[in-house]
């Protein structure tokens, strides 16, 4: 099982003797799975076995589901309006009797405007109905298995984007990781300046500068941070190679990325290591917003 988008479309048709209808089915990312059906007066009879066919096939995402009907013209029925029929011969009536003119033609009345109306559809009996409502359902599956493609073809494009994105947060790690290395010392000479300073040519023991520097030290240490986000690092390498529905996994991960970046930013006292701290959360946030596109 390969990495899958919560991102994608598509369509399908299909046709029940004379009808014919048109299937739009997309997905955008989202917390769970929430199914949207949109379809003509008549058909919400469809939308439980609608809603099964989707739970069958996605287990996140927006997904919102369009039915269009296309009747064909030989699918539409003629009848007549029987109240405008009757105004329309009262009317005549009342014309006759006024003018003494012929009385008006059946034909005439019928082509009256609004007296004969077309529906949309003939009415169906109940197998014909059972047979429509299943041949709409099958078009839909179809409909899902080709939004479900487009949605694998769609996480083969983002694995390589969130592939980049962990070598990159790796590669800044490790520069983080040097550029910690020196802190010590330069934590060391800072104080020793700020100190010669403060005391004017007063002497102070490089004992207790030591105690200042290692104290100092302690509360700049960073290598915690640092082991973290290496393991948080192999662990989205792992998730991304697994295979599965990790979706919230990789959110959830992205999370801890950013917190202990946060943290390195905070403990930072070098001007190089918190710029690369800035530049690490920078390609995190972008990572946690492609990761919240993962099923």
């Amino acid at each position: 099982m390969s990495l899958v988008s919560m991102t994608g479309f598509a369509e399908a048709r299909g046709a029940f003797e004379a009808m014919r209808w048109r299937w739009e089915v997309k997905s955008v990312n989202g917390r769970g799975l929430d199914v949207r059906m949109r379809m003509p007066p008549g058909f919400d009879g469809i939308e439980p076995a609608a809603r099964t066919l989707a739970s069958e096939r996605f287990r996140r995402g927006n997904l919102t589901a369009t039915l269009t009907i296309e009747p064909q013209d030989s699918a539409r029925g003629l009848r007549i309006d029987a109240a405008v029929l009757a105004s329309a011969v009262r009317i005549a009536r009342e014309v006759q009797a006024e003018t003494g003119l012929e009385p008006a033609r059946v034909d005439g009345l019928l082509g009256l405007k609004g007296v004969i109306v077309q529906d949309e559809v003939l009415p169906l009996d109940a197998p014909q109905r059972a047979g429509r409502d299943a041949a709409i359902l099958e078009s839909l599956a179809g409909a899902f298995d080709a939004l479900a493609k487009a949605r694998k073809t769609e996480g083969g494009k983002l694995l390589a984007v969130l592939q980049g994105q962990i070598a990159e947060i790796g590669k800044l790690t490790g520069q983080a990781a040097k550029l910690a290395a020196t802190q010590p010392q330069a934590l060391r000479d800072k104080l020793a300046a700020q100190v010669k300073e403060l005391l004017s040519g007063s002497q102070l023991s490089e004992e207790r500068l030591a105690q200042e520097v290692a104290l100092l030290a302690v509360r700049a240490d960073i290598r915690e941070e640092l082991d973290r986000l290496h393991a948080h690092t192999d662990e989205a390498l792992t998730l991304l190679k697994s295979g599965d529905a990790i979706g919230r996994k990789i959110d959830f991960l992205a999370q801890e990325f950013n917190r202990e970046a946060n943290t390195l930013c905070s403990k930072s006292s070098d001007i190089q290591l918190t710029r690369t701290g800035l530049a690490l959360k920078a390609m995190i946030d972008q990572f946690r917003e492609q990761a919240q596109n993962v099923e």
